[in-house]
C-alpha cells in the first residue's frame, strides 16, 4: 500500500496568562476543520497546538498568585487541554515548551546560531511590553507619554498595554542578513503569506524600511529557557515560542522521524497580530539553520465585539463552555465558521449567535431532516425508495445543484474559506426545501397513480439529506453522525472526495420517528441569558490577583462578633409552607404551618404581613427556618422556631430554599 501524503497544520501556541475566550477557540476550531477535512480526504495528517509558557508575563503572573511558575502553567494546561476535548479538537500532539526535550532542542538551536555568527553579544535600550513580551520604537507605539520637557517617560503599545523603559545585556540576531533572501522567497512563492495583504503589510512596513537587528534573550526575569553558554541570560520568547513547530516533531532529538516525515508545514495558522514574528523572524530562523520553510502561513483576523476587542474590563468577554454547555458544540462550530469571512474580522453579538442557530440549524437544516423523515414513515412505511432520476420535473434541478455545491464546497475547503463552504452547503438544503414546496408530496400521496413521483421526491430528500451530512463532517461533529442515524445509515465507509448524487443505499429503513438535532431556541431569552453570562465577566478583572480578602473592612450592624461554635448551634431547615393566614388581631403577624420534616407540622408566626397581602401565595413554597429556637407566645399562638427574610431599604422579603431539597434537609 502506498504511503499517503502528509499533511501538517499548527495553532499559535497560546499563552496561558489567562482562561482562553472564544477567539482562541475560533482559531483551533478552524485548524480542526481543516485536519478533518484532509483526514477525510486521504492525508496523513499531524494536528499541533499547545502552550508558550515561559516568560516575564507568567514569572509575574504566577508571583501574585503566590505558586511557582511550573506550578501555575500545570494548572493552565490541564484547562486548555480540558477545553479543546470540549470542543472535540483532534489534534495529534499538544506541545508544552516547559517540555525537557523542547527545552533542549532550543538550546542546541540558540548555540548553533550563536556559533555560526548569526547571534552576537550586545546591549539593548527600548521601550518594551510585558503583556505582549515585545520591545517597539517610539514611531510603533499607539500612545506615546512626555514629561514636562517633552520628554518620553512611557507609552501604550499598539495593544493599548503600557510600556517600560529597558535596559540590559543581550544577544541579537542578525536579521538584516536574510531579508534580501526573505523577499525572494515571497516572490517565488506568492501564496506563502495570506492573505495577500498580510504580505504587503510586512513589506512596506518592516522589511523595506530596514530590518533591525532582533534581541532575543533577557536578564531582568528568570523563568525561560538559560542559555547554556551564558546562564544569566534566558532565551527570548519568540525563538524559545517559534521553535515549538519543529521541535513538537521531534527536531534535535535521537528520533526525528515524524520531523523527516512531516516537515515542512503546511499551514502554521496565525492571528494578524503575530504575522510579523511568524512570516520575518521564523522564516529568518529556519534559514540560517539550513532547514525548509513552512509552505503556509495564514493570518487570520480578530473575532471582536461591537466594542472591539473582548475584554474582562469590558464585560464582554464570551468563554466557549457556556455556550457549549447550554447550545451545543455543534452550534459553536457552525457559528464560528460561518460568521467570520477567514482572513478578516468578524463580531460576535448574542443576536446573531441565537439568529443563526435558529434561522440556519433549527428551521434550515434542522426542519428538513424532521420533514423528511416524517414523510418518509408517512408515505413510504419507513423505507427509502430506491433512486431514479427525472420522475418529477424538479428532480434534476435538485441533483445538479448538489454536484455544483459539492465541487465548490471542496475549492473552497482547500483554500480554507470555511464560510464559503457553509454557504455553499446551505444552497443545497435551502434548495431541498423549495424542491419540497415545488413537489407537494402531501398532494402526490393522495393520488395513487403518482406513486412514483411521490417516491422520486423521498429518494431525492433523503440523498440531499445524506451528501448535506458528509459534506458537514469536517466542521459540525455530532449533527452529521445523528442525520446518518436518522437515515438508517453508517459513517464508517463515507468518501468525501467521491459524492456522487443517486447512490443512496436501496431498502434502507428508517427511524420510526426523528428528533429534532437543533431545538429552536427563544431569541428574547437567550440573548438576554449570554449578555448576562457577559456581564459577569467584567466583576473578574485582571486586578483579581490582587485581592487581599484579610484586608476587606467587613460590615455588620451588629456590635460583637460570634465564634464559629456559637453559630454552629443554630439549626437551620428546610421547611415547606403547608398554608399561612393572618393572625386574628394582629396586623403584622402571618401564622404559617410548616412541614420541616417533623413528627407533625409546625407553627410559625413571623411579622412579614405587609409584605405578603395576599398569604395564599406563599403556600407551596419552601423557606429556611431556624429550627431549634426555644418555642414562645405571641398574640395567644405559639411559635415554634423562625422563618428568616432579608430585608433592605425598607422592602423585605422571604428566604426561599432550593425546591428539589426534602423538606427538613440541614442547611449547613
Amino acid at each position: 500500500m502506498a504511503e499517503k501524503d502528509t499533511f501538517y497544520i499548527t495553532t499559535p501556541i497560546y499563552y496561558p496568562s489567562g482562561k482562553l475566550h472564544i477567539g482562541s477557540s475560533y482559531t483551533t476550531i478552524a485548524c480542526d476543520v481543516m485536519a478533518r477535512y484532509k483526514r477525510l480526504t486521504g492525508y496523513d495528517v499531524f494536528y499541533l497546538t499547545g502552550l508558550d509558557e515561559h516568560g516575564q508575563k507568567i514569572e509575574s503572573k504566577a508571583k501574585e498568585l503566590g505558586v511557582q511558575p511550573q506550578e501555575y502553567v500545570d494548572e493552565m494546561a490541564v484547562d486548555v487541554q480540558k477545553l479543546w476535548k470540549l470542543l472535540d479538537i483532534s489534534n495529534n500532539k499538544f506541545i508544552r515548551t516547559t517540555e525537557k526535550a523542547h527545552q533542549k532542542s532550543v538550546q542546541q538551536i540558540f548555540e548553533q546560531l550563536l556559533a555560526q555568527g548569526d547571534i552576537y553579544l550586545g546591549e539593548y535600550e527600548g521601550w518594551y511590553s510585558v503583556s505582549d513580551e515585545e520591545y517597539f520604537t517610539e514611531t510603533q507605539l499607539a500612545e506615546v507619554y512626555r514629561d514636562d520637557e517633552g520628554k518620553m517617560i512611557g507609552g501604550k503599545a499598539p495593544s493599548g498595554h503600557d510600556v517600560e523603559l529597558v535596559k540590559e545585556e543581550c544577544y541579537f540576531f542578525k536579521m538584516s542578513n536574510y531579508a534580501g533572501r526573505l523577499l525572494e522567497h515571497y516572490a517565488k512563492y506568492p501564496d506563502f503569506i495570506q492573505p495577500e495583504s498580510r504580505k504587503n503589510e510586512m513589506i512596506n512596513n518592516f522589511i523595506k524600511p530596514g530590518l533591525e537587528d532582533l534581541a532575543v534573550t533577557r536578564t531582568s526575569f528568570s523563568w525561560g529557557i538559560k542559555v547554556p553558554s551564558n546562564p544569566k541570560h534566558v532565551i527570548y520568547v519568540w525563538i524559545d515560542a517559534l521553535a515549538n513547530y519543529i521541535t513538537a516533531l521531534g527536531y534535535g532529538t535521537e528520533d526525528e522521524s515524524n520531523f523527516e516525515k512531516y516537515w515542512p508545514a503546511d499551514v502554521h495558522m496565525v492571528g494578524k497580530e503575530i504575522v510579523r514574528f511568524h512570516t520575518i523572524y521564523w522564516p529568518i530562523m529556519l534559514m540560517a539553520l539550513g532547514l525548509p520553510l513552512p509552505k503556509k502561513i495564514f493570518g487570520h483576523g480578530w473575532l471582536l465585539m461591537k466594542d472591539g476587542k473582548m475584554s474582562k474590563s469590558k464585560g464582554n468577554v464570551v468563554y466557549p463552555e457556556m455556550l457549549v454547555e447550554r447550545y451545543g458544540l455543534d452550534a459553536l462550530r457552525y457559528y464560528l465558521m460561518r460568521s467570520v469571512p477567514f482572513g478578516s474580522d468578524g463580531v460576535f453579538t448574542p443576536e446573531d449567535f441565537v439568529s443563526r442557530v435558529n434561522y440556519d440549524l433549527a428551521n434550515d437544516l434542522g426542519n428538513l431532516l424532521n420533514r423528511t423523515i416524517a414523510m418518509i414513515n408517512k408515505y413510504c412505511e419507513g423505507v427509502v425508495p430506491p433512486y431514479k432520476s427525472q420522475v418529477t420535473a424538479f428532480d434534476s434541478e435538485l441533483s445538479t445543484t448538489a454536484a455544483n455545491v459539492i465541487g465548490k464546497y471542496h475549492h473552497a475547503m482547500e483554500n480554507m474559506e470555511f464560510n464559503i463552504a457553509l454557504t455553499e452547503i446551505w444552497t443545497l438544503i435551502s434548495r431541498a426545501n423549495k424542491f419540497i414546496d415545488e413537489t407537494e408530496p402531501w398532494v402526490l400521496a393522495k393520488d395513487p397513480e403518482k406513486k412514483n413521483e411521490l417516491d422520486s421526491v423521498m429518494i431525492h430528500l433523503a440523498e440531499t439529506l445524506r451528501i448535506v451530512a458528509i459534506l458537514l463532517q469536517p466542521i459540525l461533529t455530532h449533527a452529521p453522525k445523528e442525520i446518518f442515524r436518522q437515515l438508517g445509515l453508517t459513517m464508517e465507509t463515507v468518501d468525501i472526495e467521491n459524492i456522487h448524487f443517486g447512490e443512496f443505499p436501496e431498502n434502507t429503513t428508517i427511524v420510526s420517528k426523528g428528533t429534532p438535532i437543533f431545538p429552536r431556541l427563544e431569541m428574547e431569552k437567550e440573548v438576554a441569558y449570554i449578555k448576562e453570562k457577559m456581564n459577569e465577566t467584567s466583576h473578574t478583572t485582571s486586578e483579581e490577583i490582587n485581592w487581599r480578602p484579610e484586608e476587606t473592612e467587613l460590615v455588620s450592624t451588629k456590635d460583637a462578633e460570634i465564634k464559629y461554635d456559637v453559630f454552629d448551634q443554630v439549626e437551620l431547615k428546610v421547611a415547606e409552607i403547608i398554608d399561612c393566614k393572618k393572625v386574628k388581631g394582629a396586623d403584622k403577624l402571618l401564622q404559617f404551618r410548616l412541614d420541616a420534616g417533623d413528627k407533625a407540622d409546625r407553627q410559625i408566626l413571623s411579622g412579614v404581613a405587609e409584605f405578603y397581602p395576599n398569604p395564599k401565595d406563599l403556600v407551596g413554597k419552601k423557606v429556611v427556618i431556624v429550627a431549634n429556637l426555644a418555642p414562645r407566645k405571641l398574640r395567644g399562638e405559639i411559635s415554634q422556631g423562625m422563618i428568616l427574610s432579608a430585608e433592605n431599604n425598607g422592602k423585605l422579603k422571604i428566604v426561599e430554599a432550593p425546591k428539589e431539597m426534602p423538606n427538613g434537609s440541614i442547611i449547613a
